[in-house]
């Protein structure tokens, strides 16, 4: 018997069993009115794709309702989940065709500027890494959230417009990490 050597990975890439499925990243259906793509890449330390990573997203509606039993709003009109679900392909890029979120209160009531909660799993990750995406061409002014995060570090968390859509890239190590949050 010849034992091989432990595999430098401590997780994954196991993400495709399973998890994917053809519609996910479909927060709305194609030629839903105001929809946009939000696309961008995940990277590693090195600036290197990460083609075995998924991207999942949640957020409110445009009216900051959210489709979720719990919210005391209702439920949001239209065909809306708001959850997407995404792999990255060979290349680490993702793509979430939705709407721009509402606005939407904090704990305490305060306003939250838009944005979107995503959630990343990739490789060497035990557990997922959690952030924001907000979106440098609306009104980021007063949410709490953002404003804790030191100034130099906000265009992390920037979705920057892209054609009729925006990119919004994650680096999960090294020069321009993205802001990820303890949840």
């Amino acid at each position: 018997m010849r034992l091989e050597s432990t595999p430098s990975q401590t997780v994954g890439p196991y993400l495709s069993i399973g998890l994917p499925w053809d519609d996910g990243p479909f927060v709305v259906p194609e030629g839903t009115e105001g929809a946009v793509w939000i696309r961008g890449g995940v990277y590693d330390g090195s600036g290197n794709p990460v083609p075995d990573a998924m991207i999942e997203t949640w957020q409110a509606d445009p009216d900051g309702r959210f489709d979720h039993p719990d919210d005391p709003r209702g439920k949001p009109a239209g065909p809306f989940r708001g959850f997407g679900r995404c792999p990255t392909d060979e290349q680490g890029q993702y793509r979430i065709l939705t709407l721009l979120p509402g606005i939407v209160p904090d704990a305490s009531g305060a306003a939250q500027a838009r944005h979107i909660d995503v959630s990343v799993f990739a490789r060497g990750l035990l557990n997922r890494v959690v952030t924001r995406i907000y979106f440098e061409d609306q009104d980021n002014a007063g949410d709490a959230v953002l404003a804790s995060v030191p100034e130099e570090r906000r265009d992390t968390l920037l979705a920057k417009k892209d054609g009729a859509g925006y990119r919004f890239d994650v680096r999960l190590q090294g020069e321009g990490e993205t802001v990820f949050f303890a949840v």
